[in-house]
């Protein structure tokens, strides 16, 4: 059997070779594997916050990327084979971390992939905007299969997919997923992205009904199990016209689905294997930016699917309600993580809770920590470390307890009676949301 180069760099490598030997080594050959040339490739990448130890790009015309270090799209951070960087160890997250400041420094704002690799691991993550997630699992290389891995890894960064697709999700109920996902689709199309929203709620058919919108009868369960039916084919168009402008703001739903609410879930799941969503969404990722999912407030079926459909999750919370804090600890514990097992790529990762719409005293938002506090505690019994996911800003220097807020604003709530989401008739409203996809999603 032929050596390859890249199993040929792996194979000159010590067994405990430092980064330095690593970097000389197999990076290249690495980068070379995935499709970048020696002046494509950028060692050392100033990104505004610290040193990728390698950048590429793809030249464009006359722009070489090694020379003008402009408009980079894949950064690397390398270790050692001294430096262990399996899922389980301590110095993985440390290195993801990296990785994620480097995607999300000043420099580095056309990024978007990333790589940790020590050459006996290799891990791809995905930037959209703000949000940094995995693209594969953390994958052990060895001389049979780097081959495979690498090839398959160029595939995705060559091809990437247009859309973030993000569930709204929080096992308890009344806390304000259906009112999120139409004012954050609202606000992200007002900010000049093409934004699709599903209501996969097709019992509450919440998200339809307060955009006046007409139920599909059966269309999008054919969609979603007859192969000659687009799924796209069943949205309808939300329009608001900005009369000053002489223009439309637009933004397409998948509405609720009668036939999908008449059936058990018993014979629903003989028509749905775990993918159906996910793979029905597979055009829409190539045509929008944004893919919302609004999902039940349960653990079947249809939450399934909007999980296992999505890159990321995202869980509204109420301060004053303990249900929705244990709900979301249960989620990151148990529910995203069995998704991440069946689809087998490292997604969905839950995003930082959020605390939406009701007005905090100081002594209430203190309760609140409190309970975070004993939640965080007994995550860490069990094995997980949810600090990231309810404090997004806290490090061991600087103690933050930062949760973004959603404030309470009467007509937000409201709006659903005008059919017409808050954001395009309250100027409160309008900013509110916008704070929230600047926090979350736009860099």
């Amino acid at each position: 059997m032929t050596t390859t180069r890249l199993q040929s760099a792996l194979q000159s490598l010590p067994e405990n070779a430092p980064e330095a030997v690593v970097d000389s080594n197999f990076s290249t050959q690495l980068l070379e594997a995935l499709g970048f040339q020696s002046q494509e490739i950028h060692p050392q990448f100033p990104t505004g916050d610290g040193a990728a130890d390698k950048a590429a790009r793809k030249t464009v015309g006359d722009d070489i990327f090694l020379y003008t270090k402009s408009n980079s799209y894949l950064l690397v951070e390398l270790k050692g084979r001294d430096i262990n960087l399996s899922s389980e160890s301590a110095y993985y997250q440390k290195t993801v971390n990296q990785l994620k400041r480097y995607l999300l420094a000043p420099n580095c704002k056309t990024a978007q992939w990333g790589i940790i690799t020590n050459s006996c691991h290799i891990q791809l993550f995905r930037k959209h905007g703000k949000v940094v997630f995995p693209a594969t699992q953390c994958l052990a290389l060895n001389d049979e299969n780097i081959d495979e891995i690498v090839a398959s890894i160029r595939k995705k960064i060559e091809n990437p997919a247009k859309a973030l697709t993000i569930a709204v999700y929080n096992n308890k109920g009344g806390v304000g997923k259906t009112t999120t996902t139409v004012n954050l689709a609202a606000i992200l199309a007002f900010l000049g992205k093409k934004v699709l929203a599903i209501d996969f709620d097709p019992n509450q058919q919440d998200l339809t009904s307060s955009l006046g919108l007409s139920l599909s009868e059966d269309q999008v369960f054919k969609a979603l199990t007859e192969k000659d039916i687009e799924f796209q084919s069943t949205a309808q168009t939300f329009s608001f016209p900005v009369r000053r402008a002489n223009t439309e703001l637009k933004f397409d739903i998948i509405p609720a689905d009668q036939m999908l609410a008449s059936k058990s879930e018993e014979f629903l799941e003989s028509y749905f294997k775990p993918n159906t969503l996910y793979r029905n969404l597979a055009p829409a990722r190539q045509e929008y930016d944004y893919i919302l999912i609004d999902a039940p407030p349960n653990w079947r079926l249809f939450s399934k699917q909007a999980v296992y459909a999505a890159d990321v999750v995202f869980i509204p919370t109420k301060h004053n309600n303990l249900f929705s804090l244990e709900n979301a600890a249960t989620a990151m514990k148990k529910f995203i993580p069995e998704m991440q097992a069946e689809k087998g790529d490292g997604s969905p990762v839950p995003l930082p809770i959020f605390f939406n719409g009701e007005k905090i005293t100081a002594p209430q938002l203190a309760v609140a920590q409190q309970e975070i506090t004993n939640i965080l505690k007994t995550a860490k019994k069990e094995g997980c470390d949810l600090l990231p996911y309810f404090y997004p800003k806290y490090t061991t220097s600087r103690k933050d307890l930062h949760i973004h807020q959603l404030p309470s604003y009467a007509n937000i709530a409201s709006s659903a009676f005008s059919r017409v989401p808050a954001v395009y008739r309250d100027r409160a409203a309008h900013d509110y949301y916008k704070d929230l996809a600047k926090e979350y999603f736009l860099q």
